[in-house]
Formats: C-alpha cells, sequence, structure tokens
C-alpha cells in the first residue's frame, strides 16, 4: 500500500485516479488502519463480500484493471504487485510480485490507447476467468455466510463459509479471508505453505503477466 502511495504520488496526473478495494470481510475496523497506515490519498473502498472478486472472477488479491477515459476496461491483470516481495528466510524464503507491473501502468498513463500494454478487447474478455455454476454457487454462499457471522452465528457461518470453498477451492480468497480470522493471519505461515505448494506443483498461483520487460512490451494486441 505505502508503495501503491509513492507511485500515485509519481505519477501525479489529474485524469489519473487508484480506485483500491479491500476484500475483507472485517470492514473499515479491518481494512481503516491498513489505509490509514499508508497515509493513502486515493480512493479506497471496502468490499466486505467480495463483490468486485466476484464480477471478475478474481480468485486472489491483488488483481487490477485499468479503465479508460470512456469507461472500457483496456487490461485486466492479476499479481499486480507494486514491487517484488520476499516472506521467510533461507530455505523457506518465496519470492513474488513483480517489478515490470507499475512501470507498465506509468506507460499507459502516459500515452493512453497508444500504451503498448493496452489489450484488446478480446483479450481483455479472455482474461476475466468465466464463472462456473459452482463458483456463482460459492459466491452466494459466502455472502450468506458472512450475513450470519454480522448476526452472530457462528456456526451457521462457518457450515457456509466451508461449502463456499468446498464449490470453489481455487479461491484464494476464501481461503485467505478464513485465515484473516486465526491468530497467524492472512499472509501467515499457512498462507507461505500454499503458496510454497502452488510453486512445488507447478501451479501458477495468478495467470501469468504478459509483460515481458518495461523496454520490450509485447505488442501482439496492437
Amino acid at each position: 500500500m505505502p508503495v501503491w502511495q509513492r507511485i500515485y504520488e509519481e505519477i501525479n496526473d489529474p485524469g489519473f485516479v487508484i480506485l483500491c478495494a479491500a476484500q475483507d470481510t472485517g470492514g473499515e475496523a479491518a481494512a481503516g488502519p491498513i489505509f490509514d497506515a499508508a497515509n493513502a490519498t486515493f480512493i479506497q473502498v471496502v468490499d466486505p463480500d467480495h463483490i468486485i472478486s466476484s464480477a471478475f472472477n478474481f480468485v486472489n488479491v491483488p488483481s487490477a484493471a485499468w479503465v479508460d477515459e470512456q469507461g472500457k476496461i483496456v487490461r485486466i491483470d492479476e499479481g499486480t504487485y507494486s514491487k517484488l516481495h520476499e516472506l521467510g528466510e533461507g530455505d523457506t524464503k518465496i519470492s513474488f510480485g513483480t517489478d515490470v507491473y507499475s512501470v507498465a501502468l506509468k506507460d499507459w498513463v502516459a500515452k493512453g490507447s497508444d500504451s503498448a500494454y493496452v489489450q484488446s478487447a478480446k483479450t481483455v474478455t479472455g482474461n476475466i476467468r468465466q464463472h462456473s455454476s459452482d463458483q456463482l454457487k460459492a459466491d452466494a454462499a459466502f455472502r450468506l455466510g458472512n450475513l450470519f457471522r454480522t448476526h452472530g452465528y457462528a456456526d451457521k457461518a462457518e457450515h457456509y463459509w466451508d461449502l463456499a470453498r468446498s464449490l470453489n477451492p481455487d479461491s484464494v480468497n476464501f481461503i485467505r479471508q478464513n485465515l484473516t480470522l486465526s491468530e497467524e493471519g492472512s499472509a501467515g505461515e499457512t498462507f507461505r505453505d500454499l503458496m510454497g505448494d502452488y510453486v512445488k506443483s507447478g501451479k501458477d498461483y495468478y495467470r501469468p503477466l504478459d509483460i515481458q520487460s518495461p523496454l520490450q512490451p509485447k505488442d501482439e494486441d496492437r
């Protein structure tokens, strides 16, 4: 979050807006302190029911969509970190993130539709994961679980959260949301082990970015 604030200040373009949506059932109480600590001056909203993730079928955060002045989505990506990150030490150290995404973003803000990082309508559509019937049921179960939790029905909340995860086991959002209620939090040992399992199995944690280098953008969509 602080890095995105720095990038926002570096771009310093009145026509550019960051809308950051925290996917957290804890609401303002959970997400507010994170925004406050970053001294963020861009738009910040809290999305307790993961409505935005559901609309784009984002399976994890951070993910992002670029929207132009006409309201058209011109790029959509998963794993949109502001920089490279590392967790752990020694043999257990895991690296994640990218140092190219923010460069591509700045290029788009500067060049608009002439940016080589703008995707075709076909690519944007293809990068939005299609919802299966079970995924739609999972989203409904997740929100129902949130409603029960809000009103103090913990057992029913757990039942519907478990149902959501069983219907959509690929949703890391669901897994991490559950971890926020544990002592270790959403970025603790369980999450690091999950990331390690993805790496070992050769499974993509996010859909890979089609940005090879900030100096050599792909132009197949132009």
